[in-house]
């Protein structure tokens, strides 16, 4: 049996009474050492309670946020993904810049061989809008994934993924 190590890096997973920021805290991101840098897997958050403000009437929007990402060195602590996810509560912004700027905070934080995010949000004034958008190391195989995924996004059966 593994002995349970100790973590310096990771300062939220167990605590009790950790407050919420319900604005914009990408410094709270954690993140861990990846033990199987050997091989490539995917780890998919499905996050169905995401909230997020209109820049411009400042009511709320609601979306399932999709975050998949084949990690190298680093992962993301789950814990305090959902804190950086609760930070966009009062953050003002369009669909397609929150999707892009949690890919570029979770990019500079992982470093990760490939990563997506896919925002599924709920209709308001009668239309949704599901911006995606993914990354693949630059001169690498996952850079030339990044682009077949791209280009083959919501093809397939496999992308039907509808909450609404």
């Amino acid at each position: 049996m593994r002995k349970p190590e100790e973590r310096k890096d990771i300062t939220l997973l167990g605590e009790k009474n950790v407050p919420y920021d319900y604005n914009y805290s990408p410094q709270i991101l954690e993140t861990f050492v990846n033990k199987h840098q050997d091989r490539d897997y995917f780890v998919k958050f499905n996050c169905p309670e995401f909230t997020t403000l209109c820049p411009i009437t400042g009511q709320p929007d609601f979306a399932t946020l999709y975050i998949s990402y084949i990690p190298d060195v680093k992962m993301v602590e789950s814990k305090s993904l959902k804190l950086y996810l609760v930070s966009f509560r009062n953050h003002g912004d369009f669909h397609e810049d929150v999707v892009n700027i949690i890919m570029d905070d979770l990019i500079a934080l992982l470093k990760p061989r490939y990563i997506e995010v896919w925002g599924k949000f709920l209709p308001r004034g009668g239309i949704s809008i599901d911006p995606f958008v993914n990354y693949g190391k630059p001169g690498t195989q996952y850079e030339k994934m990044a682009q077949h995924r791209f280009l083959n996004h919501d093809l397939s059966h496999l992308d039907k993924v509808d909450n609404r």
